[in-house]
C-alpha cells in the first residue's frame, strides 16, 4: 500500500503539503509523475505548476539523489534502496468543479491534480490521512475506515474521487434499489430537502431504470455553491462535483434551478457514459499527454442530450421546459458559423488544442452541443426505422453491455456496426453526413422531428443589428462591443470583433443601439478600432440573418405520430 499525508498550516495562504511513502522498492531507478490533465476535461491542465519545494529521501529521512526529466516527471535514484518518502507543497487556490482549493473555510481536493504516483505501479492500494479539525466533516466517494482516513483500491480509483472536508457541510441522501445516493453542500444552499429528494430520486430511478441497474454500491453529488456566477461539472468514478453560483439565485422556478438539476443528470448518466462505457483510446487513462479520441459526440454529446431528457421522462419538467432546452440547444448551434467548417470527429481531436475557449472565428463545432443534435436525429431516426422498437436507449445497453461491463473500449467502427445492427439498415450514410462531415443539420432534424409530429420552424429574428445587418453586440462597461458576425452577412464587408460601436447616423449610443438603427436600410456606424475612430456605411438587404430555430408540435401530427412523441418524452402529447 502507498501512503500519504496532507497537511497544512495557514489555509488562507492556500499550501497544501504532500507526504508519500512509497515502499517495496525493487529497481535502480524511480520514476515519479504528476498527471497533466484530468478526465473530464479534455485539454491539458500542467498542474505541476502548482508544486514546489519538491524533495525526495528514504524513510529514515536520508536525502536521495532525484531530477526532474520533464514538466511533470522526476527520476529518483533508488539503488539499494526499500521505500522512498516524496514531499512537496501544491498551491491550492482555484475553485472549479475539477480543481483544488483550500481557505478558512474548507479543503476541497480533485487528487488528480496534486497527488503523484510512481511509474508501473498505478494499480496499488493507496492511504491518504488528512490531518484535519475535529470538527470537519468529509463528503467524498472513497472508504473511510477512521476518522479524516481514506481509502482506495489504485491509484485510478484515486484520481476519481475528490473530497470537501469542512465544518458547514449540508447532507441529504436517498436510496434506490439498495444503492444509496448523497447529496453534500458546501456553500449557502436554500434548497428544499424533500422537494429536491423527490426530484433526483425521480431521475435517477429512471436512468437506472433504462440502463438496467446502477454500476457502483453508492454514488455522491458533491457542491459547491459559490456567492458568484459559476456552472461547471465533472463525472468521477463514484461521485462528481458540480460548481454553481450564485447560491442565492439557485431556488425553485429560476434558471439556475434547472441547471442544477440538468447537471446533475447529466453528471449522473456519465457514470455509464466516458466514466465506464469508454472510447479504446482511453483504456486506460495516460496521464501524461493528451488521449485523443474520435468519438466526442457519444461521450459528452449522448450525455448532453440524455441528460435533459431523462428529466422530462421523469416528471422532474414539463414537456414545455424541455423544450425550451432544446431550443436552447439550437440556438446555439446554428449560430455557431463554425459547423460549417470543422466536423464532429475534427472537434474530438481539438478538444485538446482549444475545445473550452471560444478560438478564432467561425472555427470548430461543440461535441456537446452538436452531439447532442446528432443524438437526437439517431434516437429518432432508429424509433422510427424499427417501428420504435429500438432506439438510442437500445444504443447505450447494447454499448455497456458489450463494452463498460466487459471493460473494454469502442471504436468509431463499432458504433458503426451497432447502430446498423439495430436500424436494420445500412447506416454509414448517418456517420459521413454528421460525424465524419459538416452537412448542415435543418433538414435532417426536421424529418427526425417529423416522426413524433413536431417540426423545426424558422423564424426571422426582429432585432435590427442580428436580423437586418447580421452583427450582435454585447454591452460591456457601457460600450456597444461587436460580438458576433454572421458570414456572408452585410456586417461581415464591414465590422470586426471587437469593434466598439460609439454612434449611429451621428448620434451617440448610450441606452439603446436598436433604438438608432430602428427604420435604417442604410446606416453609418462610427467605430473604435484598434484605439482609432473610423466609420462604415451598412446597407440591409433582403437576406436575413441570425434566424431562430425551435420546435413545435404540428396540428395535424396523426395519431401514430402523437403515440411516437409519447413514447420518446414519456410523457402525454
Amino acid at each position: 500500500m502507498i501512503y500519504c499525508t496532507i497537511s497544512y498550516q495557514q489555509p488562507h495562504q492556500h499550501w497544501l503539503d504532500f507526504e508519500i511513502t512509497f515502499p517495496s522498492i525493487s529497481a535502480d531507478k524511480t520514476f515519479l509523475q504528476l498527471p497533466a490533465w484530468r478526465p473530464g476535461r479534455y485539454e491539458l491542465g500542467n498542474f505541476a505548476k502548482n508544486i514546489r519545494r519538491f524533495s525526495v529521501t528514504t524513510t529514515e529521512n536520508e536525502p536521495l539523489d532525484f531530477r526532474k526529466v520533464a514538466k511533470d516527471r522526476w527520476e529518483v535514484d533508488t539503488q539499494d534502496v526499500s521505500s522512498i518518502r516524496v514531499s512537496y507543497d501544491y498551491y491550492a487556490a482555484e475553485m472549479n468543479a475539477g480543481s483544488t482549493y483550500l481557505n478558512d473555510d474548507q479543503l476541497y481536493i480533485n487528487f488528480v491534480n496534486c497527488m503523484l504516483y510512481a511509474e508501473g505501479r498505478t494499480e496499488e492500494a493507496y492511504q491518504i490521512k488528512l490531518q484535519l479539525p475535529e470538527t470537519y466533516e468529509l463528503a467524498c466517494g472513497l472508504s473511510s475506515p477512521e476518522t479524516h482516513t481514506l481509502e482506495a483500491s489504485s491509484f485510478y480509483h484515486v484520481a476519481e474521487s475528490p473530497l470537501i472536508a469542512s465544518p458547514d457541510l449540508t447532507h441529504w441522501q436517498y436510496e434506490v434499489d439498495e444503492h444509496q445516493f448523497h447529496l453534500w453542500f458546501q456553500g449557502r444552499c436554500l434548497l428544499d430537502e424533500e422537494q429536491i429528494i423527490r426530484r433526483f430520486r425521480a431521475f435517477t430511478e429512471t436512468q437506472m431504470k433504462m440502463m438496467g441497474g446502477f454500476p457502483a454500491d453508492d454514488y455522491h453529488f458533491l457542491y459547491q455553491f459559490l456567492p458568484y456566477p459559476a456552472y461547471h461539472g465533472v463525472e468521477l468514478f463514484n461521485s462528481t462535483v458540480i460548481a454553481l453560483g450564485p447560491s442565492e439565485g439557485i431556488i425553485e422556478n429560476s434558471k439556475s434551478y434547472y441547471d442544477f438539476l440538468g447537471v446533475s443528470s447529466h453528471e449522473l448518466f456519465h457514470t455509464w457514459n466516458i466514466i465506464r462505457i469508454r472510447p479504446k483510446e482511453m483504456c486506460p487513462y495516460d496521464y501524461t499527454q493528451e488521449n485523443y479520441f474520435p468519438t466526442g459526440s457519444i461521450a459528452e454529446g449522448v450525455t448532453t442530450y440524455n441528460g435533459d431528457l431523462f428529466l422530462v421522462r421523469s416528471g422532474v419538467v414539463t414537456k414545455e421546459e424541455y423544450i425550451l432546452e432544446l431550443n436552447k440547444l439550437f440556438k446555439r448551434h446554428f449560430e455557431n458559423f463554425g459547423r460549417f467548417n470543422h466536423s464532429l470527429v475534427e472537434s474530438s481531436y481539438d478538444l485538446w488544442l482549444d475545445g473550452y475557449s471560444a478560438g478564432i472565428p467561425h472555427r470548430k463545432v461543440s461535441i456537446y452541443v452538436k452531439g447532442a443534435l446528432v443524438s437526437l436525429i439517431l434516437d429518432l431516426m432508429l424509433r422510427d426505422k424499427t417501428n420504435r422498437e429500438q432506439s438510442l436507449d437500445t444504443f447505450m445497453r447494447y454499448l455497456w453491455d458489450f463494452f463498460g461491463k466487459q471493460d473494454c473500449g469502442y471504436s468509431m467502427s463499432d458504433l458503426e456496426k451497432l447502430v446498423s445492427d439495430l436500424s436494420g439498415c445500412q447506416m454509414e450514410d448517418y456517420f459521413e453526413r454528421f460525424i465524419y462531415g459538416k452537412e448542415p443539420l435543418e433538414i435532417a432534424l426536421n424529418q427526425a422531428l417529423f416522426t413524433v409530429g413536431c417540426q423545426l420552424k424558422i423564424t426571422e429574428n426582429t432585432l435590427h443589428s442580428e436580423g437586418s445587418f447580421g452583427f450582435r453586440v454585447v454591452n460591456s462597461d457601457k460600450k456597444w462591443l461587436v460580438q458576433r458576425i454572421e458570414p456572408e452577412s452585410v456586417a461581415d464587408t464591414h465590422l470586426a470583433l471587437n469593434d466598439e460601436i460609439v454612434a449611429v447616423n451621428g448620434l451617440r449610443v448610450q441606452d439603446s443601439l436598436e433604438q438608432l438603427l430602428a427604420g435604417h436600410t442604410t446606416v453609418s456606424l462610427s467605430l473604435i478600432r484598434n484605439h482609432q475612430l473610423c466609420s462604415v456605411e451598412l446597407t440591409a438587404q433582403d437576406d436575413r440573418y441570425f434566424k431562430l430555430y425551435t420546435i413545435a408540435q404540428r396540428e395535424e401530427a396523426t395519431e401514430e405520430q402523437k403515440q411516437a412523441f409519447q413514447d420518446w418524452l414519456s410523457c402525454p402529447w
